[in-house]
C-alpha cells in the first residue's frame, strides 16, 4: 500500500485494492481530495470500507472486537488496531507517538476526517506562514541522524592525517572535512584525546591557528561534546550586552528531562555558574517563569496518553484566554511546561474540538514576544519536532544574510538524533531540498563541510 500503516499486522488487505502490480504508484494523481490527504472515515473512495470475513459496524468498517488486533467494544475506534490515518496520536509525520492499546477508550479517542480536529492541518509557525506539510510521504520510521559512528574506527589514524593536514604551509581543507563529517561526536573525543597523547598537543588551538570564520565555528562545535555545546551556546547567549532569547528558547524547550539536568550540570562545572540564576538575571515576566520552568527538567515523559486530563486541559486552557478577559497566564505556563509531549499533542486536539480553535493560534492572541514564541515552541516539539527544526533551518537562511550560528548549531546537535527526518519534512514544506538551500547561502570548505553533514 501506498500509505503508512495500513493494514495493520494480522489484518488482510482490503480486496482488490491496490490492483496488483500498481502498489507503488496508487494512489492515483489527484485522488486526494481532503485536507489531510485522507478522506474521512466512513466517507469517500479511498480505501475501500473492508467487508469481506467481518459483521460491519459504524462507517462501513468492521465492528469492533470482530476482527484480529480490534480494540475492545465500547467507544473504541471502529478501525483495524487504531493504527494508520485517522488513529489518535498518529499524524504521518515522525516523531508522533502511537498510543499504547490500552489507552483507547472514551469519547475524546473518536478520530476526526484525516487524524486532524476539524479535519484542519496544525496552524502555522511564529514568523513565517508555512504549515506543516499537508500530506505524508514516505518517511523513515523513528529518528535518525545523518552520521553515524565510523566503522574500523582508529583514533590515532585519524590524529595523524589531521596532523598532516595543518602541517607545513598552508591547510589541506578537504582531509579535515572527509575525517570530521565522518565520525561520530563520541569519536571526535578520542582523536581529540589521541592528538593530545600523540603530538603534545591541543587540537583544538591547532585547528583555531588554522582555520577562520564560519568553517572555524563548525568545526569547533564538531568537537565539542553535545552536552557542553548546548551549555556553551546558553551562555553565548547571555553573556555581554543583550540576550539572544530565541537560542534558549531552541534549547530549553525542545530537550529532554535528561539532557537538560546534564546541560545544567555542565553549565555550573564548566563556567561556574548557575543556569537558572544567570535565566533570571537575562530575562523577566512570564518568559523568564516558562524558562526556568524548562531548566527545571521535570516534565512527565510517561508516553501514556491520558485523554480525560486532555480534555480537562483543553478546558482549563480555553478559560485561562480565550474564555475570559485577560489572561491567567500561569495556568498556560503549568500545562506547557509540565505535560509530556504526547499528552500535549492530545491536548491540542482536545482544544480544536471544544473550542473550534487551534491552541497555537489562541495563544497567538493571548501572548506576544518571546514567552508567545516559547509556549509555541513546546507545542511545536509535541507536535512534530522535526519539522520545528526544518523551519528554523529555513529561516536562518531565508532572505537577504544568513544567521550562520543557527545553521551550524541545529546541523551540529541534530546530525546523530533525527537530521534525516529534518531534511525530508523541510523538502515537504519548502519545496526544496535542505541541501540545496544550503548550498546556495553558503561557500567554500564552510559549505564542504556542512552538506559532507547534511549529505545530498
Amino acid at each position: 500500500m501506498s500509505y503508512p500503516g495500513y493494514p495493520p499486522a494480522g489484518y488482510p488487505p482490503f480486496p482488490g485494492y491496490p490492483p496488483a502490480g500498481q502498489e507503488s504508484t496508487y494512489p492515483p494523481p489527484g485522488q486526494y481530495p481532503y485536507p489531510s490527504g485522507f478522506p474521512p472515515m466512513g466517507g469517500g473512495a479511498y480505501p475501500p470500507a473492508p467487508t469481506s470475513g467481518y459483521p460491519a459496524g459504524p462507517g462501513g468498517y468492521p465492528a469492533p472486537g470482530s476482527y484480529p488486533g480490534a480494540p475492545p467494544p465500547g467507544g473504541a475506534p471502529a478501525y483495524p488496531g487504531g493504527q494508520g490515518f485517522g488513529a489518535p496520536g498518529s499524524m504521518g509525520f515522525p516523531g508522533y507517538p502511537q498510543p499504547p492499546a490500552q489507552s483507547y477508550g472514551g469519547p475524546a479517542q473518536v478520530p476526526l476526517p484525516g487524524g486532524f480536529p476539524g479535519g484542519q492541518m496544525p496552524s502555522q509557525f511564529p514568523g513565517g506562514q508555512t504549515p506543516f506539510p499537508t500530506q505524508p510521504a514516505t518517511l523513515t520510521q523513528g529518528t535518525q541522524g545523518t552520521i553515524r559512528p565510523a566503522a574500523n574506527f582508529d583514533a590515532m589514524r585519524d590524529a595523524e592525517v589531521l596532523r598532516k593536514a595543518m602541517k607545513g604551509f598552508g591547510t589541506d581543507e578537504q582531509a579535515i572535512v572527509d575525517i570530521v563529517s565522518t565520525r561520530s561526536n563520541d569519536q571526535r573525543q578520542k582523536i581529540k584525546a589521541a592528538f593530545k597523547t600523540m603530538y603534545g598537543k591541543d587540537l583544538i588551538k591547532d585547528l583555531k591557528s588554522e582555520l577562520s570564520g564560519n568553517m572555524e565555528e563548525l568545526i569547533l562545535a564538531l568537537f565539542m561534546p553535545l552536552t557542553y555545546y548546548d551549555a556553551w551556546s546558553l551562555r553565548n547567549a547571555m553573556k555581554g550586552a543583550g540576550t539572544q532569547e530565541r537560542v534558549l528558547i531552541e534549547i530549553l524547550c525542545t530537550r529532554t528531562n535528561q539532557e537538560i539536568r546534564e546541560i545544567v550540570q555542565c553549565y555550573q562545572s564548566e563556567f561556574g555558574r548557575d543556569l537558572e540564576k544567570d535565566i533570571r538575571a537575562d530575562t523577566s515576566g512570564h518568559f523568564e517563569r516558562l524558562l526556568v520552568s524548562m531548566c527545571q527538567g521535570n516534565r512527565d515523559e510517561n508516553q501514556t496518553v491520558n485523554y480525560q486530563m486532555a480534555q480537562d486541559d483543553a478546558q482549563r486552557l480555553y478559560q485561562a484566554g480565550e474564555g475570559r478577559l485577560g489572561t491567567d497566564e500561569s495556568c498556560f505556563n503549568m500545562v506547557l511546561a509540565t505535560r509530556s509531549f504526547p499528552q500535549l499533542k492530545a491536548t491540542m486536539e482536545a482544544y480544536q474540538r471544544m473550542a473550534n480553535r487551534d491552541l497555537l493560534s489562541s495563544i497567538g492572541r493571548e501572548f506576544s514576544g518571546n514567552v508567545e514564541n516559547g509556549l509555541k515552541a513546546i507545542l511545536q516539539s509535541a507536535l512534530n519536532r522535526s519539522a520545528f527544526f526544518a523551519e528554523r533551518l529555513y529561516h536562518s537562511m531565508k532572505g537577504a544574510g544568513t544567521d550562520d550560528s543557527t545553521l551550524v548549531r541545529i546541523v551540529v546537535t541534530r546530525s546523530e538524533i533525527d537530521l534525516v527526518q529534518i531534511k525530508q519534512v523541510f523538502s515537504q514544506m519548502y519545496q526544496k531540498s535542505l541541501s540545496t538551500m544550503i548550498a546556495g547561502d553558503t561557500s567554500g570548505d564552510y559549505r564542504k563541510l556542512l552538506l559532507a553533514i547534511v549529505g545530498q
